[in-house]
């Protein structure tokens, strides 16, 4: 089977195609022009564009199904080349502005989560996406392919940055090549240009992995899913604990290199009356000590069927306070696209 172009980083198609600076013009058409067919190409020499279409596919993802939030969120269906099916989310995180004279003051200003995998193998108590099991890696063009046709989608032009988090469906670090070439392929200047600082990475905490990306000091920003702070709770809310217990995680972290500007983020998610306490927030904040750390607090989000409970806000604001009043960087994360399944933890496979 053809592989799609969007697997490969601009210098590798200059290895395949020559003279190489048609790679960049090839880059320009993929991820300014957001073309879908080489014949599209059209400085690209024919025998070129028919090299390419004899040995690589565009588009190796379909859009099935965009549901729309009331916040303006958006939350993509993507079917793949075997049938099966990942989701994608398109995050407004704040509205276009203008100056009182009428002119442009700041564009709309995006999140893109993306998915890494068909399923996880991560089977998180809380997360629906676990459900469906886990069924395979995705390659780096199907990562990269969400971006960009959601960037065509939107009609968002090549030169407006967007943030990105893997933080949609899988473990990105259980596909960590991959993750790592479609890291590179979103940064080349000459594609969509987003800076591995506007990239973060969440992991559940496989701090081998920690690790290893951490040697290839990519510049990306690191989310760590806790959301326990002890082995014991940890192990039921996330059964991965056993084989990357608490400790081997914060060992993980702090031999990570971190830019002077940024923060490990540690997301927790907080379950009514599981992990909700101050007796909680308090052991949380002595795990953390000696780390350039934030804490994003997030709300439990209901879906048919599971056993949690969203807390209360009183109970998320008591944690958020008792952590700030003791120099710990703090937020609480609004839950965008709640109303169209598309809040963390409620991305999943589906049927169609």
């Amino acid at each position: 089977m053809k592989q799609p172009l969007e697997n490969l980083t601009k210098e590798e198609i200059a290895t395949i195609i020559k003279p190489a600076f048609r790679a960049k013009q090839i880059y320009t058409w993929l991820y300014h022009h957001y073309v879908d067919s080489f014949e599209q190409m059209k400085n690209i020499p024919k025998e070129i564009r028919e090299q390419l279409e004899a040995e690589y596919i565009l588009t190796p993802l379909k859009i099935v199904v965009v549901q729309n939030s009331k916040d303006g969120s958006r939350k993509y269906l993507f079917e793949l080349h075997d049938g099966h099916t990942i989701e994608a989310v398109l995050l407004l995180m704040k509205e276009k502005e203008y100056h009182e004279d009428g002119s442009l003051k700041h564009h709309e200003r995006y999140t893109v989560c993306i998915s890494s995998q068909v399923g996880c193998k991560v089977g998180c108590a809380f997360c629906l996406t676990a459900k469906g099991g886990f069924v395979r890696n995705l390659s780096a063009g199907e990562i990269v392919e969400q971006v960009r046709l959601i960037k065509k989608e939107n009609s968002i032009d090549a030169n407006r940055r967007v943030n990105l988090v893997y933080m949609g469906m899988g473990e990105p670090l259980d596909n960590l090549s991959e993750v790592v070439q479609a890291v590179k392929i979103f940064a080349d200047l000459d594609g969509m240009a987003i800076s591995p600082s506007r990239q973060t990475i969440s992991t559940s905490g496989l701090s081998t992995k920690i690790e290893k990306l951490g040697k290839m000091e990519l510049g990306v920003n690191l989310a760590i899913s806790l959301h326990a702070v002890d082995d014991a709770l940890r192990e039921k809310l996330m059964p991965i604990n056993r084989a990357y217990n608490i400790e081997s995680i914060i060992n993980a972290i702090k031999n990570f290199p971190v830019n002077t500007r940024k923060k490990v983020m540690f997301e927790y998610l907080m379950i009514k009356d599981v992990n909700d306490d101050v007796v909680a927030a308090k052991k949380l904040l002595s795990l953390l000590d000696g780390i350039k750390a934030k804490v994003n607090l997030i709300y439990f989000n209901p879906y048919g069927g599971t056993q949690f409970q969203r807390p209360e806000e009183k109970d998320m604001i008591a944690f958020q306070e008792y952590l700030i009043k003791r120099g710990q960087l703090c937020t609480i994360r609004e839950s965008k696209g709640l109303d169209i399944s598309a809040a963390c933890g409620q991305l999943r496979e589906q049927i169609l």
